[in-house]
Formats: C-alpha cells, sequence, structure tokens
C-alpha cells in the first residue's frame, strides 16, 4: 500500500485503487490545500484529566517535543489538533518503548476548523516484555479530510492493544499496519464508529504474523445513520512459518438509516500450517423483538433504540484496558447517542 502525501496530487488514490476502492481521496481533494497557519492550543485535550506527559501538534506543527521514550509506567497524551479552514497540514511523531516498559497512549484528534486536510503518520516500536494501551478517540467536524497512518513493530514476548473510536468526517481513513512478533505477543485491535449525516470513515488494518505462536483478537463494530458511510477493512497475514497463530477478527455495523451505508472487507491470507484463524462480518438493523419488549415496558420507542445502540457498542469500550480512558469514551459516546 503506497504512501499518500497530501502535498503531492499525484500521490492522491482514487477508487481505482483497490485498498481506496470505498474512501475515493482523489474525488474529493483535486488540489493541494495552502499550509495551515501557526496557532496557539492550550494543553488538555479529551484524556486531559488523566494526568501524563503531553506531545501536541498545532495544525502540523510540534509544541515543544516531537518524539517520546517510554520507560517504566507512563501515560502519554498525544494530541493532534487542527484549527484552520481549507488549509492543509501534517505531522510525523516517533514512540519508542524500551523493553519492560508499560506505557498508555492516549491520543485524540480534535478539529475546530472548517474544511481542513489533515495527514499524520505514527512509528511505534513495542520490544520484547513491553506492554502499550493505546486509545484513539477522533472528534473531527463534518466537513474535515483526514488520513492518519500507524505503523506499529511488536517484538516476540510483547502486548499491544489498540481501541479506535471516531464520528467520522467529510472524508477520514485511520491505518494500522503491524507487523506481528510472534512467540508469546498478544495483540488487540479494536475499533469503533458511530456515524450521522454525511459523515464518512474508513477503519482500514493490516497484520502481519510473521513468528510463531502469535495471538490477535480484533473487535470492530459500527452504527451509521442518516446518509453516512462506514468502511472497515481488515486483513490478517499468516506468513509460512508462523504456526501456531489464533487470530481472530469480528466486524458487525447496524444501519440506521435507509440511504445509509456499510462496506466491509474482512480478509485472512494464511500461509502456514497448524493456525487458529477466523473471521466474521455482519450487518444489519436493530433487533425488532427486543425493541418490541422494550416497548411493552413502557420504554418510548426512540429511548429504546437508543439504549440498544448504546449496549451495541459499548462491547468494544468495555475491552478498554486503561479505566479512566474508558469511562471518558464511554461518556464522549453516550453524549453522540
Amino acid at each position: 500500500m503506497s504512501a499518500v502525501d497530501l502535498r503531492d496530487p499525484s500521490t492522491f488514490p482514487s477508487r481505482r485503487v483497490e485498498a481506496w476502492k470505498y474512501t475515493d481521496l482523489a474525488r474529493v481533494l483535486r488540489q493541494t490545500p495552502p499550509p495551515s497557519p501557526a496557532v496557539e492550543i492550550a494543553l488538555g485535550g479529551p484524556f486531559a484529566d488523566l494526568g501524563g506527559e503531553e506531545i501536541a501538534f498545532a495544525n502540523g506543527r510540534a509544541v515543544g517535543a516531537d518524539a517520546f521514550v517510554a520507560s517504566g509506567e507512563q501515560t502519554l497524551r498525544l494530541r493532534f489538533v487542527s484549527d484552520a479552514t481549507g488549509t492543509g497540514h501534517g505531522a510525523s511523531v516517533r514512540i519508542a518503548v524500551k523493553p519492560g516498559a508499560k506505557l498508555t497512549l492516549l491520543e485524540s484528534h480534535e478539529g475546530a476548523g472548517a474544511g481542513y486536510v489533515a495527514n499524520y503518520r505514527i512509528d511505534l516500536d513495542v520490544p520484547a516484555g513491553a506492554e502499550v494501551t493505546r486509545v484513539v478517540l477522533i472528534d473531527e467536524p463534518a466537513d474535515a479530510i483526514s488520513v492518519s497512518v500507524a505503523h506499529v513493530k511488536t517484538a516476540p514476548g510483547a502486548v499491544y492493544r489498540q481501541t479506535t473510536i471516531t464520528s467520522g468526517a467529510k472524508l477520514q481513513r485511520q491505518e494500522t499496519h503491524l507487523a506481528h512478533g510472534g512467540e508469546a505477543t498478544e495483540v488487540t485491535l479494536d475499533g469503533l464508529y458511530a456515524l450521522s449525516g454525511e459523515r464518512h470513515t474508513d477503519l482500514t488494518s493490516v497484520v502481519r504474523h510473521g513468528g510463531l505462536n502469535g495471538l490477535t483478537s480484533q473487535l470492530t463494530k459500527g452504527v451509521v445513520r442518516d446518509t453516512a458511510r462506514g468502511v472497515f477493512q481488515g486483513k490478517i497475514v499468516v506468513e509460512r512459518g508462523a504456526d501456531g497463530t489464533d487470530a481472530r477478527m469480528g466486524h458487525h455495523a447496524l444501519i440506521l438509516g435507509e440511504r445509509a451505508e456499510v462496506d466491509a472487507k474482512p480478509e485472512l491470507e494464511i500461509y502456514a500450517d497448524d493456525v487458529q484463524c477466523a473471521h466474521g462480518n455482519t450487518v444489519g438493523n436493530l433487533d425488532e423483538s427486543a425493541l418490541f419488549y422494550m416497548q411493552q415496558r413502557g420504554i418510548p420507542a426512540e429511548e429504546a433504540r437508543a439504549l440498544l445502540t448504546q449496549a451495541f457498542l459499548f462491547e468494544v469500550i468495555d475491552r478498554i484496558a486503561h479505566e479512566g480512558a474508558r469511562e471518558v469514551v464511554r461518556s464522549w459516546l453516550t453524549a453522540r447517542l
């Protein structure tokens, strides 16, 4: 999958590119936007109350440090803040984790401008014995365009947990490329999208198992309303020699509007023997029998729908290992349902 450089229109993929067939960047972004101006931002963000150190980028410009090395037990709040109209910016950050370290990475994408274009890259190395919990909360305006790519490398014996939560934008894509370390490496790769209006989000991931006895658990859930569009593309590749791999992927979505759309493409590529791999995908509506049951007990129809939708999505949130981050995300999502 070739890199996208939002400063170079020749790299803008269209639906003719298989990996971008559901997210036609070339159609919505026909030319390079002018650069975003410098802005000042205050410390904080949605995870401010959870403490830790902060790295922030304001319209692509680093506010202080632009890299981080984790040792011991640490919390890092990584913020990408966009406050511009009709302009574009990008940022890149590298995060290294020392062996045995335990890092909670609380990442937020915060948009305050209108019609901006943002392009971010994150490189994250998780060595043997280290543990990283990454929670990504994306709250962007309805007319924003953003592409974010994370490259994660896990060594044997590492633990990596990731949950991405988003409400979409005009065009939004979150990519995760993960090199799985194999032996005693545990990876959780979850996602959640709640879309309304004309918003679009694309959660794309590729996990490559290169070693023996690796474990991957992936659960993505989404709800789309109105004319919104949700895209899930998940691929798990088990390379030759990666025997003993246990990889499970599930994507489940609710369509709550006649013109809403969900495109899902779960894939398994297996080149090894003695593996346990499975994927599942469901797209449908709310359970009418459950709605009827709740209404029979005096719960108004709209409230019943909201409760069922909430219960459906909260399965992903309940898998977030960090209690504080879990409660922040729960409150954020409840306010939008």
